[in-house]
């Protein structure tokens, strides 16, 4: 069986393909502006490479590779870029979109979908990282920063000293966009070290015990998404 046949192969196609149908969705001309950026960054390459000292074949060959490399890696970055914007506006206001979006956060974060949550369908998501804890919160606002404050007791008995945040995910004032929200977290003050996290885990676990899981409320998040992650990391 060849290489590009393999099980492996066909899923990463079948993610880009998904991922780029999604990403049409919010950006109708997709393909005209990769196909834009291809040609631009080409001919900037060509150009480029074109210029350094050589003769022949040799300086056409090297021209015309670099030109592919470049326009292929503008195409990358922008359908990137696209697709995250486009992941990012289908899912704002859905239920649970928040931890869609926090569950992207890289390694030294600890990620716990709806520790609470009403029946109206708010909901507060834990995270665990250098900043201490942060609780994001996501639904009306009102009962939103009521459930939060409630969390935030709850968690200030298990978890003394340890710095504690909230973070209200939304468009109103004082409130994190989606599209912003895992950066925010990322800018947020480092206070807590990597070797102290196993110790708040420790002791945030006979929090959760108490209560149970909390299923997030049910909504149609973009299946797309999980294409999209190893694209959304590291931006």
């Amino acid at each position: 069986m060849a290489k590009s046949d393999t099980p492996g192969a066909m899923n990463r196609r079948q993610q880009i393909a998904e991922t780029y149908r999604i990403t049409k969705r919010t950006y109708p001309r997709i393909g005209l502006l990769l196909l834009g950026t291809f040609l631009l960054a080409g001919a900037i390459g060509f150009t480029l490479f074109k210029i350094l000292p050589g003769s022949g074949i040799i300086e056409w060959i090297l021209s015309v590779i670099g030109g592919l490399l470049l326009g292929t890696l503008a195409v990358l970055i922008v359908f990137s870029r696209k697709a995250q914007t486009s992941a990012y506006s289908q899912m704002e206001g859905q239920p649970g979109a928040a931890a869609a979006a926090l569950n992207v956060l890289k390694r030294g974060w600890k990620v716990d979908p709806a520790v609470g949550f009403t029946k109206q369908q708010d909901v507060v998501h834990r995270v665990v990282g250098p900043p201490g804890i942060v609780l994001v919160g996501e639904g009306q606002t009102s009962r939103v920063r009521s459930l939060l404050a409630s969390e935030r007791r709850k968690h200030e008995r298990v978890a003394v000293d340890v710095p504690i945040h909230e973070v209200v995910c939304g468009r109103g004032e004082g409130e994190v966009p989606l599209p912003k929200l895992m950066r925010h977290l990322q800018k947020m003050k480092r206070q807590l070290r990597p070797a102290d996290m196993t110790d708040v885990l420790n002791r945030i676990k006979a929090l959760d015990a108490t209560r149970g899981t909390l299923p997030l409320p049910k909504g149609p998040i973009p299946t797309s998404m999980k294409g999209m992650r190893g694209q959304m990391r590291g931006r």
